[in-house]
């Protein structure tokens, strides 16, 4: 469970004559991770790629195009079938798509050329004043544009190449008519005029019509091509409907074919002989000599030449513990000698039996991760693989994060109204999305709201309001009595509960980082017990013995009040955790020098009151819920604390402190806004607490705990082959 499954590193050996067949079956088995050769064996190169994989690839490439071009989907089509003439079929549905997107890319231009048009007649109607009008003189000069006329008409009587000018004006366009004096230049006199003045020149549309006929000419044009192109639109939605289904079944096939003809890029070949090498579940050996046999027979060797270990190690020939059988079952060889080189492979052809020496042609591939958790734990691995990949060589989180991450989300908000909310959340999230990430984060919304309802019940609270307050008193005593509600206390108006949410707080984190702490010190046993102990069993010691010090009777009167109230450790006991914090400061500077001592304030007490910021939102969100039902419904003193002014419970004989909206004068006002307080209240408290209390427990996850032992990087297990999707049930 914190390991991931067991992988054995293959080799498959064999004439080039057989690699076809053996290629073709390890596809189906959808088994084998390929390794990548390295070019290590002397006389081996990477292979070439088999004939005809070129053409599938450009076929592949127009496929894949076509699918984009009719925004072709997997959810929405489902899988087709395909004849012999494939080919020219495809090419009929490509030759069409081509036209018509060609052509629909042409209505696009001449429809924007269109609205460009219409944009630049615009201000003209405003003025009423027919196109032709303004435009073709050749003793006065004519500008249109918009801006202030007081300081476009102060400019022009400033000019002295202006003799005489008229201006008209229709909304924010100004039309100006200038007469230059005869000494004025060939420039236009209204341009040079209006230099300093912030005015936006309009060109004058070149057509004899008004402004209006112009307007509604284009118009009628705009709505030709807007047709035109919805003509084609249907004929490609047509297209996508009737050849969706094969498009889909052709990318399928050939994506196989282009898989299988590229293969032969990551084996190790010669002028007769490969070699595939590549890693596959250990369970799963025999299955893929069976496999292999029953297509090829004898034709080719199967050999089993590792069963990696946990601990990190550097593979290739001289790291194998243990070298495969025979293909036939046999049990592994003795350990390889680290000065013994790997014989090199032979090979024949016509069909005889290829053979080679115990030994690995991919010296340095690491094993690929394939995450082993329980079902209920299986979408927390997304959190996980956010940071990353775990490597083959470390301990998974993910069932960590699986017990740890809902528990304190539901602890920080404790609602079951919020709880149900998330969970109904959660569950739209996983009906709604297809992909696994999709519903991983919509499982985690149904446990994150699980584990809220349940503290919810505990706080006995419902959307901020305890349950006491609207539930019978005999159900409610029976819920208290029998079945714990009302239990604890968010502590708003109990110091007490406050500061116990503190040390449990305290406590969760030390619980946390331990965990942490005690998986880091396993990882690093792999590279030794001195290293284990110096860098991560000295701050198990330094950190819980500086806690247990803090929580003893030792020296207890000089610590604080609250502290002095959870002391549950005898003084001996801190006695003995003051020199087990010693003992762990030496270890830190044994391990990691000076540096090191001086971070231990950090990592032994900075990072457990990091896990404060917990009571940190549970008190913040109870307070907002507090302050969105007080708000709405008032409130009164009752011994000393604020309740609810709910219709459900008789508030006579207490005195009343604020007046919520519920009962404000005329009622049809003060209903009306207690109900739209009360729900927009609500809905921003509880979206709050997803980025409240769903982020910082993650940062928690993250910065904290994953930092005492993981690092991630690994590499995901992604067998040769192909999930076909004709396999899957098809639409009706």
């Amino acid at each position: 469970m914190l390991r991931p499954e067991r992988m054995s590193k293959v080799s498959v050996t064999g004439s080039k004559g057989v690699m076809p067949a053996v290629i073709e079956t390890i596809h189906e088995l959808n088994l084998v991770h390929l390794s990548d050769y390295d070019g290590s064996w002397q006389g081996f190169d990477n292979g070439n790629p088999i004939e005809g994989a070129e053409n599938a690839s450009e076929k592949l490439v127009t496929v894949r195009a076509l699918e984009s071009a009719l925004e072709l989907s997997e959810e929405d089509t489902a899988p087709g079938t395909i004849d012999d003439d494939w080919e020219q079929r495809l090419e009929r549905i490509r030759t069409r798509i081509n036209e018509l997107d060609d052509r629909r890319s042409e209505v696009r231009d001449d429809l924007r050329r269109v609205d460009e048009r219409i944009d630049r007649v615009a201000p003209f109607a405003e003025l009423g004043i027919d196109l032709d009008l303004l435009s073709g003189y050749e003793s006065v000069d004519v500008l249109v544009g918009e801006g202030s006329v007081e300081d476009v008409e102060a400019a022009l009587e400033a000019d002295d190449d202006v003799r005489a000018f008229e201006t008209f004006t229709g909304g924010d366009v100004v039309a100006v008519v200038a007469a230059p004096t005869e000494d004025a230049g060939e420039e236009n006199v209204v341009d040079d005029a209006l230099v300093g003045v912030e005015f936006a020149r309009h060109p004058v549309p070149e057509t004899e019509q008004g402004p209006d006929a112009y307007v509604a000419e284009l118009e009628e044009r705009k709505r030709e091509l807007e047709s035109e192109l919805d003509e084609i639109d249907a004929e490609l939605e047509g297209i996508r409907d009737n050849e969706g289904s094969f498009l889909l079944r052709v990318e399928e096939e050939l994506s196989i074919e282009v898989q299988r003809a590229e293969a032969p890029l990551q084996f190790a070949t010669s002028g007769r002989a490969f070699i595939a090498e590549g890693w596959i579940p250990a369970g799963e050996y025999e299955r893929l000599v069976d496999g292999l046999r029953g297509a090829v027979g004898d034709s080719v060797e199967i050999e089993q030449l590792e069963v990696a270990d946990y601990e990190e190690h550097e593979h290739g020939a001289e790291a194998h513990t243990g070298s495969g059988g025979n293909g036939d079952g046999d049990e592994p060889g003795a350990e390889t000698d680290e000065a013994e080189q790997p014989a090199q492979p032979k090979a024949t052809d016509g069909g005889h039996t290829t053979g080679r020496g115990s030994g690995a042609v991919t010296m340095d591939d690491q094993p690929p991760v394939i995450l082993n958790n329980i079902t209920p734990a299986k979408p927390f691995e997304l959190l996980v693989k956010m940071v990353g990949q775990p490597k083959y060589s470390e301990l998974d989180p993910t069932v960590l994060v699986f017990l740890t991450y809902p528990f304190a989300f539901g602890y920080m908000i404790g609602d079951i109204g919020y709880g149900l909310i998330y969970m109904l959340m959660g569950f739209g999230a996983w009906k709604v999305f297809d992909s696994d990430a999709g519903k991983a984060l919509g499982t985690i919304g149904i446990w994150a709201g699980a584990f809220t309802m349940i503290f919810g019940w505990l706080y006995d609270e419902m959307f901020g309001i305890h349950m006491e307050y609207f539930v019978p008193e005999g159900i409610h005593h029976v819920m208290s009595t029998f079945l714990f509600a009302n239990t604890l206390d968010k502590g708003l108006q109990a110091t007490d509960w406050a500061l116990l949410w503190i040390v449990f707080s305290l406590v969760f984190g030390l619980i946390h980082l331990n965990i942490g702490l005690i998986l880091g010190f396993v990882n690093e046993l792999s590279h030794g017990v001195e290293a284990a102990v110096t860098e991560r069993l000295s701050w198990i010691f330094a950190m819980n013995g500086l806690f247990v010090w803090i929580f003893s009777d030792h020296l207890v009167t000089q610590k604080p009040e609250f502290v002095a109230n959870y002391a549950v450790f005898p003084e001996a006991a801190g006695l003995a955790a003051l020199a087990i914090l010693g003992v762990g400061v030496v270890l830190v500077g044994i391990g990691e020098g000076i540096a090191g001592v001086f971070e231990v304030p950090a990592w032994a007490f900075g990072h457990v009151l990091s896990y404060l910021r917990m009571v940190a939102v549970l008190l913040a969100k109870a307070g907002m819920a507090f302050a969105v039902n007080l708000l709405v419904f008032g409130g009164y003193s009752d011994h000393g604390y604020t309740a609810f002014n709910l219709p459900t419970y008789d508030v006579s004989g207490y005195e009343q402190e604020f007046v919520g909206l519920l009962w404000m004068d005329p009622a049809w006002i003060g209903i009306p806004l207690a109900i739209l307080v009360f729900v927009f209240g609500h809905i921003l408290v509880l979206l709050l607490g997803i980025t409240a209390a769903g982020i910082q427990m993650l940062r928690l996850e993250y910065v904290e705990f994953f930092q005492k032992f993981y690092e991630g990087g690994g590499e995901e297990y992604e067998p040769f082959g192909h999930e076909e999707r004709s396999a899957q049930p098809q639409a009706d």
